[in-house]
């Protein structure tokens, strides 16, 4: 007989120091809950994807468009992409080579770092920040290196922060603004000075910018747009966010074409391509969808009043997020650790946030709260926060 193995023995060291997503355990956590939860966690627009893009793509499969298409994506949507950036930033990337369609943001991220780091390589990841950031750069082989920012400086990198962390084995830099989870943004003179850290080190800069679209105050500028930084940068961006379409999973980079093919070779051999319907929904989207795009960016604004004044009035200090759909409020004042408050928030109120210290060590006595949920929802949020917080002061 042929003795018994344990299959666990075979699975790559690297995964071992990488903890499962914390946003997605708060998500289990309430799957098949009863209907009086509310929930501020799960970063996904509270609006369907509208009705002329679900449109295109479901007339795209009546007509049998339901092929392969290049690994690069449909060359009419990734004209449509470079158009985009040129009229809107006076950057210009080439549609036939330095723009790559992907399977959402998470896929260009994970291309992006395999394309230019190798094993031992650093690469600085500014935190708080996405989740996946930091273990993206492990299953390169990478080593991650953190910096914090802090609520003090609105959560916005300095360079003396960036250059005390850079060392000979420092490759890139990963950037998020508008910032998931602070809602924090960084104008241009702020990026300026980020910029000639990044020249003085020659390092690669990785930008998503995924949330660009959702600038409440000021203009967004684009990192690729700044003086001698389009062949250092590798933009990432997509319309998960900025056009409700976080299940249709499209999304693209844009970079010099060196760097651009090289992330196409691990997506054709990955991922092939992007789905053909979702490319066909996002034409639409980027050509006729601005309107709505307008009115969601309206809402949100209007939200993001309603929770940053709440949660102050409640005793949970918030700095005034101007971008994305997030508010980040301390919790401190309470006494308890990030999880602990949001766990038991969820038992005694039902109210599902997340947890700060999921994005790293910075955000450890902070709550990531999501505004991507209708007006009535913040509100009855708002006031099971407030009963809860006034419990731990009695």
């Amino acid at each position: 007989m042929r003795p018994q193995c344990d299959p666990s023995c075979f699975i790559a060291d690297n995964l071992k120091n990488v903890p499962p997503s914390g946003i997605r355990r708060f998500f289990d956590m309430v799957c098949g809950a009863d209907d009086d939860i509310i929930s501020l966690g799960v970063g996904e627009p509270d609006y369907m994807t509208p009705w002329h893009i679900r449109e295109s793509c479901i007339h795209s499969i009546e007509q049998g468009e339901t092929s392969y298409t290049s690994n690069y994506g449909l060359i009419e949507l990734r004209e449509q992409i470079s158009d985009l950036f040129s009229n809107k930033y006076s950057v210009e990337f080439d549609p036939e080579s330095e723009v790559l369609v992907t399977t959402g943001v998470s896929e260009a991220l994970d291309l992006a770092i395999r394309a230019i780091v190798n094993p031992g390589d650093e690469v600085i990841v500014v935190q708080p920040s996405y989740v996946a950031y930091v273990p993206s750069v492990i299953f390169a082989g990478g080593i991650p290196v953190t910096v914090s920012t802090k609520m003090s400086n609105n959560f916005k990198i300095t360079p003396e922060e960036l250059e005390n962390s850079i060392t000979d084995k420092t490759k890139a830099v990963v950037l998020n603004y508008p910032n998931n989870p602070t809602g924090a943004t960084m104008d241009k003179s702020d990026l300026e000075e980020i910029a000639d850290v990044v020249v003085d080190n020659d390092l690669m800069v990785i930008s998503d910018e995924v949330y660009d679209c959702l600038t409440y105050e000021g203009e967004h500028t684009c990192f690729a747009s700044l003086e001698g930084m389009r062949n250092r940068t590798i933009l990432l961006n997509g319309l998960s966010k900025s056009y409700a379409m976080t299940g249709f999973r499209i999304a693209y980079a844009l970079g010099d074409s060196e760097i651009i093919s090289s992330m196409m070779l691990i997506h054709q051999y990955t991922m092939l391509c992007a789905p053909i319907v979702a490319q066909i929904g996002a034409m639409e989207a980027l050509r006729n969808g601005n309107d709505e795009l307008d009115k969601m960016v309206r809402e949100y604004d209007r939200r993001r009043h309603l929770i940053v004044n709440g949660l102050n009035n409640i005793g949970l200090e918030c700095f005034e997020p101007k971008g994305a759909f997030y508010a980040f409020p301390s919790v401190q004042s309470t006494g308890m650790t990030s999880s602990e408050f949001a766990e038991n928030l969820l038992d005694d109120q039902k109210v599902v946030t997340i947890p700060g210290d999921v994005f790293g060590e910075a955000g450890q006595g902070f709550l990531r709260c999501s505004y991507a949920a209708s007006k009535d929802e913040i509100q009855e949020a708002l006031e099971r926060m407030k009963m809860f917080v006034d419990k731990t002061q009695q």
